[in-house]
């Protein structure tokens, strides 16, 4: 098929050579602006430019996608079908009747749960146990078209979002293959989805992101488990900020933010219900370090204590999405 592409993160990346890898001729790929990023706050493309760039596919990158000039270039690609993968923005109707075949979006989770922007860290903070990628039929809505395939991972008790987004990249570039071969042959069909089990998963803010140590480590473990590797989850210890990367939980019990015990294996800090075993940690303006090296550098002691929310007032706890 002749497909437009638009995708931003890496995310989109994975589909966007499974198609060319298939022999589908991409017309055009649309990725947002290049945005300031690293020291210099220097001009940075998307991962989906320099993918498309590296394929030779032609790139634009408009500021907006309802502008006129906008369609009026989608529509000069004379696309069959648009591919859509975390663009990063709500794709309006005037560019979804732009192709005959319409549009496909690639979700990263089991519609109708978790429709939205951050559906990953969502499902790691709700305690989910399974998630999984949909390709969806594009509406005016969001993320509320019908489904024509989805399937489905374990999120297993040591995925943090890194691991299972890069698991659903692959997955998802997979379907979309046997998605656009079902069309082709007309052996998919469009579902709608369901009206119950619906849920929202707004974009991370970093509030979110800061530890309470007053609640109970399961659910500080899928904190720090959904925000790695951004935007990190960081606790408050001798007045600075740390953040956590990985951590393992402990049976241990005492005062929430105290620190148990420390060394090679972990520092074990209390929480309001067990503890939890800090496994790898980063100073402000240092390096990720496993537990035992940053003590070598850093040492700790047993009694010191991380700060909690309620001391430091610093705003809202982190959401933990539960049904």
């Amino acid at each position: 098929m002749r497909v437009v592409f638009a995708g931003t993160p890496g995310f989109a990346v994975p589909g966007l050579q499974a198609l060319r890898e298939a022999g589908h001729e991409l017309a055009l790929v649309l990725t947002q602006p290049d945005r300031p990023a690293g020291r210099g706050l220097d001009p940075a493309p998307s991962p989906v430019k320099r993918a498309a760039e590296a394929l030779g596919v032609p790139v634009f990158q408009p500021a907006s996608l309802k502008d006129p000039a906008t369609l009026a270039r989608v529509r000069a690609a004379r696309p069959e079908i648009m591919v859509v993968a975390a663009y990063g923005l709500i794709i309006p109707q005037a560019l979804l009747h732009i192709p005959e075949r319409g549009a496909l979006n690639i979700h990263a989770s089991l519609l109708p749960r978790w429709r939205g922007a951050a559906p990953i860290q969502r499902a790691i903070l709700a305690g989910d146990s399974v998630t999984g990628v949909c390709i969806m039929q594009m509406d005016a809505g969001l993320d509320t078209g019908p489904v024509l395939l989805r399937a489905e991972t374990t999120i297993a008790l040591v995925d943090t979002a890194g691991t299972l987004h890069d698991r659903l990249a692959i997955l998802g570039a997979k379907l979309l293959l046997d998605a656009l071969r079902g069309i082709e042959r007309g052996s998919v069909k469009p579902v709608p989805q369901a009206t119950e089990g619906v849920s929202y998963a707004p974009k991370i803010e970093k509030p979110e992101a800061r530890i309470d140590w007053t609640r109970p480590a399961p659910e500080i473990d899928r904190q720090i488990r959904a925000f790695n590797p951004f935007p990190g989850a960081v606790a408050q210890f001798r007045g600075t900020p740390v953040k956590v990367w990985r951590a393992a939980l402990r049976l241990e019990s005492g005062h929430p933010g105290t620190i148990l015990h420390a060394g090679p294996e972990g520092i074990v800090v209390a929480c309001g219900l067990a503890s939890l075993a800090l496994t790898e940690l980063q100073r402000a303006g240092g390096k990720r370090l496993a537990a035992g090296e940053l003590l070598r550098g850093f040492p700790v002691a047993p009694g010191e204590r991380f700060a909690i929310l309620k001391e430091l007032n610093s705003g809202p706890k982190p959401q933990s999405n539960r049904p």
